[in-house]
């Protein structure tokens, strides 16, 4: 397993738009994936689930990877939300 903490940029953090963004990237990689909020376990690969956890601007969340693709999803998830999936 491996992993690694972010803040979350995106101004209103990840509401509906970057939430599918994130669903998607997360949908394509082969390793189990878990998005950690404080206590709070995620699955990125439901948008519902991101939805629910409310995921605001400035909040750090540690994303988590296990599988034989570990290194390079991990590697895809935290570009993604580094970028402001796919906002400004």
């Amino acid at each position: 397993m491996v992993s690694q903490k972010i803040t979350v940029i995106n101004k209103s953090g990840i509401h509906a738009r970057p939430a599918g963004e994130l669903v998607q990237v997360a949908s394509k990689c082969s390793s189990e994936v878990v998005i950690r909020v404080g206590e709070r376990s995620v699955n990125p690969k439901s948008i519902l689930m991101l939805m629910a956890a409310a995921i605001r601007c400035g909040t750090e969340i540690t994303v988590e990877c296990s599988g034989e693709t570990e290194e390079e999803d991990l590697k895809k998830l935290i570009d993604a939300i580094a970028g402001g999936l796919g906002e400004e």
